[in-house]
């Protein structure tokens, strides 16, 4: 039986598992509970080769539902937001970025505070031209969180970062990919198409291959050359024993295109 879920819709196609934040009335602010189904769904990939995610209505996520917290409201009880952040939203967070297969989002409209972060956890963000980034901590006296401040120092560098999270200005889709926030901006109307295009190529790829590379990109950020020169060489060896490093060099030798199984 599939797991249904309360705050988020997970369906399967294929090899490509779509995670649909539902609940489109509060912009998909995102409660401790959907956090948790977040993570619950990353845990059940399956046969799943690659992840998209979206909102429902007009929103991404306007950022953490404050009036919802599972661990108490942040604004009131003491202890509450770190207690949420560590029990709900952190591993969230990190279930995404740890995924073995690649992770897409495709943001169509506000992607703030936590959802900001969740956006920039994939491994490919592609945002409609009418979508936003925004860390508004700052307006209400708190400090980024969710892995956000991470995340954006390392996309776009100390001064970018320190702009988006103590001046809480919006950055639109256009500049996100400028910046090199994002991989791409669209069209409102495109977006889902492209997105789901994106994902498309990525679930059908050589799915070995896609996760060592994730791994080494991650060990590169904190890691030495060494330490990624190793990680390449034992990646190289697992890769080039799968099958579809076989096909790939059938295919290549034939002119053909690979048809890649993910094994």
């Amino acid at each position: 039986m599939p797991v249904s879920f309360e705050t988020i819709l997970v369906e399967r196609d294929g090899p490509l598992m779509t995670i649909t934040l539902n609940r489109p009335d509060r912009l998909n602010a995102m409660p401790p509970q959907m956090a948790d189904e977040i993570g619950e769904a990353f845990y059940d990939l399956g046969d799943a080769r690659a992840v998209l995610i979206t909102g429902a209505g007009k929103g991404f996520c306007s950022g953490a539902d404050l009036a919802a917290r599972g661990e108490g409201n942040a604004l009131t009880s003491k202890g509450g937001s770190h207690r949420a952040l560590q029990n709900h939203y952190n591993p969230a967070i990190s279930q995404v970025m740890r995924a073995p297969v690649p992770v897409i989002c495709a943001v169509n409209g506000p992607a703030a505070g936590v959802g900001c972060s969740l956006a920039l956890a994939a491994d490919f963000t592609i945002a409609s031209d009418s979508a936003y980034f925004l860390q508004a901590f700052v307006n209400i006296g708190l400090v980024p969180d969710g892995g956000s401040t991470w995340l954006l120092a390392r996309a776009i560098g100390r001064a970018r970062a320190t702009r988006m999270m103590m001046l809480g200005e919006k950055i639109g889709a256009a500049q996100a990919e400028e910046w090199g926030l994002i991989y791409k901006s669209v069209a409102a109307d495109a977006l889902m198409d492209e997105a789901k295009a994106l994902a498309d190529k990525l679930a059908n790829g050589p799915t070995l291959a896609i996760r060592t590379m994730k791994e080494n990109i991650a060990l590169a950020l904190d890691g030495t050359l060494q330490q990624v020169f190793v990680g390449e060489a034992e990646g190289q060896r697992l890769a080039g024993a799968s099958e579809d490093a076989m096909e790939g060099g059938m295919a290549f030798l034939q002119k053909r295109k690979a048809a890649f199984k993910g094994k």
